[in-house]
């Protein structure tokens, strides 16, 4: 059985697949855990900088590096 790699409250990075896409520079905050799709798990995402939440694919997401 497979497991979200990311937990709810993780800081990570979020690099959309999308070109062109604009993004918040910084961290985003994993906000919920999502339904596989297309066997990838997704996520809610919000960055400080945003007022709304993005959904993110697994593969968009990595771990922020430790201070």
């Amino acid at each position: 059985m497979a497991y979200h790699k990311y937990k709810v409250g993780q800081l990570v990075n979020f690099s959309p697949s999308r070109p062109g896409m604009p993004t918040a520079a910084g961290q985003y905050e994993v906000v919920r855990q999502l339904p596989a799709e297309s066997g990838e798990f997704q996520y809610r995402v919000k960055s400080k900088g945003e007022t709304f939440e993005r959904m993110a694919r697994e593969s968009e997401l990595s771990r922020r590096a430790s201070p």
